[in-house]
């Protein structure tokens, strides 16, 4: 029985941390976490990661590497992380499951931990 994923990543946002990573020296990946913030109270962090930590959860797609930061793992179980290019942004973006509420600029949220009964029940039935 295998694990879940903490999260799961879009081919768009594979290509964009393989972008990154290639122009930065010494780079592995990306190291996603959370961080107190903003007028809803949490903000997601991405951090370039040039020496991995053992501690962190580690998710692979077709070269890319992204870390997830253990104290963040319980808020960010099922987020499918992308990358999107519009006229007003360009970012990474995240759907994550575990988010309660956003501000009105999307640049901090609420976050509650994931189920894990739920999730185990889910797997099980799958």
């Amino acid at each position: 029985m295998g694990r879940f994923a903490v999260i799961t990543m879009t081919e768009k946002a594979a290509d964009r941390v393989r972008e990154i990573v290639a122009t930065r020296e010494n780079a592995h990946g990306i190291r996603l976490g959370i961080k107190k913030g903003g007028c809803a109270g949490m903000e997601y962090t991405v951090d370039l990661v040039t020496e991995p930590n053992t501690k962190d959860d580690h998710i692979e797609r077709d070269g890319a590497h992204v870390y997830v930061a253990p104290e963040a793992a319980l808020f960010l179980f099922g987020t499918e992380m992308d990358f999107e290019q519009t006229t007003l942004r360009t970012g990474f973006t995240f759907r994550n499951p575990n988010q309660s509420s956003a501000c009105g600029c999307g640049e901090s949220v609420e976050l509650k931990p994931a189920d894990l009964k739920a999730l185990a029940e889910a797997r099980t039935s799958a």
